[in-house]
């Protein structure tokens, strides 16, 4: 005699099956691709960099224009290059930063090349006051009485954008 099989084995195979769709977008199939940004430099490439032999050019032609160059003092190009994520509703996601700083002396010849790291950064404190634009500061009158004047009487009957008898 054949027992019929109990539903409940069905409403449980449905009910994994739903769970297993509720939680298939959270699986790196429909994560954002990564996306390199930047120049990023080997240590192959910096190898072939020598202090005090290397000029410039020499480091142009073999890394590229820098991505940055240090605005103030001593001359130092940097390359900047991250491995970022795009997440959806979030900030951009920095996966892998890393930055080459090549340092020049006053003749342009190659210093001192170095590899920073999050140890080498300092904190940046932003200043949350913001420059007053000039014309946009109202004065209490003016808050008050500013819409005075400024729309004029209702059109009356047929004048004022009539179908032009």
């Amino acid at each position: 005699m054949d027992r019929p099989r109990p539903t409940v084995n069905a409403a449980r195979r449905a009910a994994l099956a739903l769970a297993a769709l509720l939680l298939l977008p959270g699986c790196s199939l429909f994560e954002a691709p990564v996306v390199q940004r930047g120049h990023r430099v080997t240590q192959d490439l910096l190898q072939d960099i020598t202090p005090g032999v290397h000029t410039r050019a020499d480091v142009q032609a073999l890394l590229g224009s820098p991505t940055t160059r240090n605005s103030f003092g001593e001359e130092s190009w940097f390359y900047i290059s991250s491995k970022t994520r795009q997440r959806p509703g979030r900030s951009l996601q920095v996966r892998d930063q890393r930055t080459v700083a090549v340092d020049f002396d006053q003749n342009g010849v190659v210093r001192q090349v170095r590899v920073l790291t999050e140890a080498d950064a300092r904190p940046v404190v932003m200043v949350s006051r913001e420059t007053p634009t000039p014309g946009t500061d109202r004065t209490l009158l003016q808050e008050l009485f500013g819409n005075i004047g400024r729309f004029g009487p209702a059109p009356v009957g047929g004048e004022g954008g009539g179908t032009g008898r």
